[in-house]
């Protein structure tokens, strides 16, 4: 074997750009994993992001109530005082103002903006501390929506993950308008549907482009660009928007000069009104909720717009006439509420008179109606064969019942101790006449008719009944009367028209189905009786000290109550006055609700023509004779026209005073009451 010995091998060279080159690799591997994950992780925080809801926007937009002419009477939970407005309505020259003034590239940016993140990163770095933020519309609306305004690195941090969520879920259209109804301009206003209205009594749609500038720059500071506080300083805002308007390419130079140079009037400051009507702003709240189903939050701040069937000209004369007609005794309490027969709209609704002392609506509160209930045993009287002119005797009566004695008295003791007809039963307001009626027909179908005229409280067939000894309320009584005033047709009583969202989106109606529970012939003759009450003799003659024009109604007084329930033919209104603690009501006192009654009326009514009660088919009028219910003769000394539902009226002439042949003029007397009865019908 040679001694043959192999050469050394060669030291490997590591040229440093090979060194470089390897490095590279390994660090666009990394950086190529590192960035590959992120993504990965960007994109499952988005998907997370997008699948969580965004919590509830506290946004507060008071709704408001409206009357019947479109007139606001109420704002409900006026706090943060909105009126949203969609996108669509607002004009291209406000939109652009505001993205001048705050977020030019707000349809470019995903929610942040990276020169403004910079721009606030290093003013915050040279501070030590959060002192500025990037404000982009997105950022501004989850701040506004969802968080304090405090400047924490903890209160960044949400209101980036928000601004994501809203960039994911909304369209930037959606968000333009969530901000634009959300901004707040100074001095209540939120809004741009609210700003416009209370600086220039504008809506957003009829802003010129210089308002719109003019608004665009109050939220950077609303206190700072206040109009009313700094208009000059607000003024050279104004310019400078239109200067950044025109550097945007949004409107040409000579369109920012015009704008600049045209005046603009900021209305003055306004307090804002009393509240009004605020018995029936209760019950509007009630009415949305329990009738229509809609949240209490949406109902009071949800920005709806609330029609109402309220005239605010009559429920003003509603509550003066129970203010000042029940101003001598300070405890004496009082409700009223009308109602227009030919639709059952309520137009006036008074619940006590001082809502500051006790927000509890009386309307509502059950109470017996006395008196005022006997038109029910009257109505199916007449529906059972009983004319204007039955007769029955008022004296001292028992009427024996279920083991035991009933015993009935009129008011002092008064009868008239001789057979009186239904006519002179209602006017009187005899007890007797009642009982004795309603014990004939059958108790069973007096609750039926009150049942078919629109009463539903609890009552019971007792002799008692007839005089009203079952509590009702205010409401069911005027909804009662109503059916009788519309000739028959029953309507639940209407309090909304309908509601309206911030988008003009119709959220509920009312629209109530009209019934025919009573025919037009017996509501009529009822009416015709019931317009004795209001005459002189009559219980409830006090009226014509206020009130002259043709009307019908009935009085109604217990120990504790006084009523006073009457109609025209366009308005029925009833009236309560009592103690809220059971006092016992003096007679003079109850007699109040009249006063309160013709008061009112005479106020509701004055602007308009007045109207007799039509008469209907099915309806006969005869001339008869007062003392024998006969028909009249030209020899009856005392007549007068009564109305009777048609087959019901006397056939016989007046046996006491036959006609004289030997003279022609009874012949004249029978053509003119003849052509007389032909006009009426």
């Amino acid at each position: 074997m040679s001694g043959f010995k192999s050469a050394p091998s060669e030291p490997t060279l590591h040229h440093p750009l090979r060194n470089w080159i390897q490095w590279c690799r390994r660090m666009l591997k990394v950086t190529t994993i590192a960035l590959t994950s992120a993504a990965i992780l960007l994109g499952v925080g988005l998907l997370w992001l997008r699948s969580r809801p965004l919590p509830p926007p506290d946004i507060h937009a008071a709704s408001v109530i409206l009357d019947a002419s479109g007139k606001e009477i109420g704002v409900l939970d006026p706090g943060e005082r909105r009126e949203p407005v969609p996108l669509s309505r607002v004009p291209d020259h406000v939109v652009k103002a505001t993205l001048a003034a705050e977020d030019k590239h707000f349809f470019d940016h995903p929610g942040f903006s990276l020169s403004g993140i910079a721009r606030a990163a290093w003013a915050n770095l040279l501070a030590g501390e959060v002192t500025q933020g990037a404000s982009t519309i997105t950022q501004q609306l989850a701040r506004n929506l969802y968080l304090t305004h405090d400047r924490t690195w903890t209160r960044k941090w949400k209101e980036a993950l928000l601004t994501v969520q809203l960039e994911l879920h909304f369209s930037k259209e959606r968000i333009l308008e969530m901000y634009l109804n959300e901004i707040y301009y100074g001095h209540g206003a939120y809004g741009i549907g609210r700003a416009a209205k209370i600086y220039f009594g504008k809506t957003p749609e009829q802003l010129t482009l210089a308002e719109a500038a003019y608004l665009a720059g109050i939220p950077r500071g609303p206190l700072l660009y206040s109009p009313h506080l700094h208009p000059e300083r607000t003024r050279r805002r104004q310019k400078h928007i239109l200067d950044l308007m025109v550097k945007n390419g949004m409107i040409t130079q000579q369109e920012a000069r015009k704008a600049a140079e045209e005046p603009v009037t900021v209305l003055a400051p306004s307090s804002p009104a009393p509240a009004r009507a605020r018995y029936f702003r209760d019950f509007i709240i009630q009415q949305a909720v329990n009738r229509f189903g809609l949240d209490e939050a949406i109902v009071r701040r949800g920005g709806l717009k609330i029609h109402t069937t309220l005239d605010s000209d009559m429920q003003e004369a509603a509550e003066r006439a129970v203010r000042e007609g029940l101003a001598s005794d300070p405890e004496l309490e009082g409700a009223l509420v009308a109602i227009d027969p030919r639709n059952g709209e309520i137009r006036a609704m008074v619940g006590g008179k001082d809502y500051d002392r006790s927000q509890y609506n009386r309307v509502f509160a059950r109470r017996q109606p006395g008196s005022s209930f006997k038109p029910v045993v009257y109505l199916s009287a007449l529906e059972n064969g009983f004319t204007p002119l039955t007769r029955i005797m008022s004296k001292p009566t028992a009427f024996a019942y279920e083991g035991g004695v009933y015993r009935p008295a009129n008011f002092r003791h008064q009868y008239a101790n001789r057979p009186i007809t239904m006519r002179e039963a209602i006017a009187r307001s005899d007890n007797v006449y009642a009982v004795t009626t309603a014990l004939q027909i059958g108790l069973d179908k007096q609750i039926e008719a009150a049942r078919r005229l629109g009463i539903n409280s609890p009552i019971r067939p007792t002799p008692s009944l007839a005089l009203g000894s079952y509590p009702i309320t205010p409401m069911e009584l005027a909804k009662a009367y109503t059916t009788l005033a519309s000739g028959g047709i029953r309507r639940e009583p209407v309090a909304i028209r309908k509601i309206v969202d911030p988008y003009g989106r119709v959220l509920a109606e009312d629209k109530p189905e009209a019934v025919r529970t009573v025919s037009p012939a017996h509501a009529y003759v009822l009416t015709r009786m019931l317009m004795d009450v209001l005459e002189p003799g009559g219980t409830g003659s006090r009226v014509r000290y206020e009130f002259s024009r043709p009307a019908a109604g009935k009085t109604g007084t217990t120990d504790r109550d006084g009523w006073l329930a009457g109609y025209t033919p366009d308005l029925v209104t009833t009236v309560w006055v009592g103690y809220d603690k059971g006092k016992s009501l003096p007679h003079e006192k109850a007699k109040l609700s009249q006063t309160v009654w013709g008061r009112f009326m005479q106020q509701a009514t004055r602007d308009k023509p007045a109207r007799i009660f039509p008469i209907p088919s099915g309806v006969t009028q005869v001339n008869i004779d007062t003392e024998t219910g006969q028909l009249a003769t030209g020899n009856c000394p005392h007549t007068r026209m009564e109305y009777f539902v048609s087959g019901t009226e006397p056939t016989v002439t007046c046996s006491l005073h036959p006609e004289d042949n030997r003279s022609g003029s009874s012949s004249i007397l029978d053509r003119f009451i003849q052509w007389f009865r032909e006009l009426g019908n």
